[in-house]
């Protein structure tokens, strides 16, 4: 079938499981052009020095690579000035503004949702406590939010004809919040290396990783560990960083940012990989289970799709230290089978994620224009 398609995503100034995702429809499709609203070309390990990345205004303005929070009101403006009159499709990869964009009215928009605007919808208060803004705009905040929030539903409703949720846990907040109807396929495993089945009595540290945000609660990680005083590794980057290093002890190990070869190896000789936050499905989660490392996972969220409890890895119920704590002292990573592990991460490959994205986006155009050429 041929069809002009562009990718849309939010912006490219992190790497996370949303950036490896857009990598993989830049595979799919390395002839389309990606629009973001703003592009840190510095960060060459985004992975995208090849792709035709086109720009908003927004990058033309001052300080956006530290304050780009400030332009936050900008932002709906910043999507929907994009030019896609060109394209028959616009896949976006989004958790906030990307899927704003406008198309003309034979297009089809696609949109793989991340999670429905999390700063809206799920973790506003927390959020605005986060932002690093003057005490009196926080307080208005709140009143600019419910504004926000209502073009967010209502571009939801009105500029988006499928959506795709990365997870059943996000399926069921699209319908909650945007009132949609979205097919599951699940994100793919990018990261690519040979599995080395190291034995457990053989793996002498735990390990956790990712961006160095709130949300992730790598506190609550650093907090158990510097009452264990036992080895654990945290890879990933982040604006947490500098506060994370000052509260943790000797034990703790940062390794900031690691090429995908070194991950590999690391999760291969990990005792065990912890995840305590509630994820929208959580690709280092998959990426660890791919090399036999079971998890230590909080039962809530995406984590609860992909960890089978005694097979892949175990839960804990509450989010705070002590409850870690006690999982983790009681965790035994000799009862896990490395192999089995990585035969049930199998589940979530590039290939199989390839194949249903692009039926996926091939069989919604050539509806739209079957419908178009009966009307």
């Amino acid at each position: 079938m041929s069809y002009k398609i562009a990718l849309v995503h939010d912006y490219l100034s992190q790497d996370g499981g949303a950036e490896r995702v857009l990598r993989v429809f830049h595979e799919v499709w390395p002839e389309a052009p990606i629009y973001v609203m703003f592009y840190d070309r510095e960060k060459k390990h985004l992975g995208f020095d090849n792709a035709e990345v086109r720009t908003s205004f927004l990058e033309k303005l001052p300080g956006w690579k530290k304050y780009y929070q400030w332009y936050m009101p900008l932002m709906p403006r910043a999507v929907e000035s994009y030019d896609l009159s060109e394209f028959d499709v616009v896949l976006s990869s989004t958790s906030a503004f990307a899927k704003g964009v406008k198309l003309r009215p034979d297009a089809v928009h696609v949109c793989y949702c991340h999670t429905p605007t999390r700063f809206l919808w799920t973790e506003t208060q927390e959020y605005i406590k986060n932002l690093k803004y003057p005490f009196f705009i926080k307080k208005l905040l709140p009143l600019y939010f419910d504004g926000l929030r209502n073009w967010d539903a209502r571009i939801a409703r009105e500029r988006v004809d499928h959506f795709i949720a990365n997870s059943k846990n996000v399926s069921e907040r699209i319908a909650k919040y945007y009132g949609r109807v979205s097919e599951v396929i699940y994100p793919p495993l990018e990261l690519q290396c040979p599995v080395m089945h190291i034995p457990q009595s053989e793996r002498n540290y735990f390990l956790a990783g990712g961006r160095l945000v709130p949300y992730k609660k790598f506190d609550l990680i650093i907090e158990v560990f510097n009452r264990l005083g036992w080895p654990l590794k945290i890879f990933g980057t982040g604006r947490e960083e500098n506060k994370l290093k000052k509260i943790a002890g000797p034990n703790i190990e940062f390794l900031g940012h690691i090429p995908d070869q070194e991950k590999c190896a690391l999760y291969a000789n990990a005792k065990a990989y912890i995840n305590p936050q509630e994820e929208d499905f959580g690709i280092t989660v998959i990426e660890a289970m791919m090399q036999g490392c079971p998890v230590i996972a909080y039962g809530k969220g995406g984590a609860t799709e992909s960890v089978v409890s005694g097979l892949s890895g175990v839960f804990f119920d509450e989010q705070n230290w002590d409850c870690l704590l006690h999982c983790v002292l009681n965790f035994d990573s000799t009862k896990f089978d490395p192999i089995a592990i990585a035969q049930h991460a199998q589940k979530y490959s590039k290939d199989k994620f390839i194949r249903q994205l692009r039926n996926f986006v091939e069989s919604k155009l050539d509806s739209k224009k079957t419908n178009l050429e009966k009307s």
